[in-house]
């Protein structure tokens, strides 16, 4: 029955974390056609992958969770998070940035929405291929003049004094 998707799945299976039978799942979950989603936001809004929380007056009014989506697609995109975050690539390194600060449920939450995000760029533009960022995204999308500062910040935080020569 997935036969008529074949080059769906293929392109699925090269996201990190998803394998075919995740990928059959999405598929059957919410289909090929993504011309129903305008965007990515779309998307992870209709599966419930956009926690928001709505601010008024300095009181938080709601609690940020997911709500009632698809729990077929929520389980997949989870399995999916967490195998990727067992991987030295660029959504390995998101979860393990995001469950240091905020903890693995909420950066499980996180990567499954750039899982879909991915998803939907793949099978809405069929001539899209999935490359991964790699492991060092973070690292090296910030410029040297930055790490020098964040770097000298920190130590001066611990109680150092700190002063930078240029190497020979």
């Amino acid at each position: 029955m997935v036969a008529p998707f074949a080059r769906a799945v293929d392109k699925l299976d090269e996201i990190t974390g998803i394998g075919p039978t995740a990928a059959h799942t999405v598929i059957a979950e919410i289909g090929t056609d993504m011309t129903r989603f305008p965007t990515a936001a779309h998307l992870c809004s209709w599966a419930r992958f956009a926690p928001g929380i709505k601010q008024s007056a300095g009181k938080s009014k709601g609690r940020g969770s997911t709500g009632h989506g698809n729990p077929y697609l929520a389980r997949v995109l989870g399995d999916a998070a967490v195998a990727a975050s067992r991987t030295d690539t660029f959504l390995g390194e998101r979860y393990r940035r995001i469950a240091r600060r905020r903890g693995k449920k909420k950066a499980m939450v996180a990567v499954g929405r750039s899982l879909l995000v991915i998803i939907w760029h793949l099978l809405s533009d069929p001539e899209t291929r999935y490359q991964d960022l790699g492991s060092d995204f973070y690292d090296n999308r910030v410029g040297p003049e930055a790490q020098r500062r964040t770097h000298v910040r920190r130590l001066e935080a611990l109680g150092y004094k700190v002063t930078l020569e240029p190497a020979a």
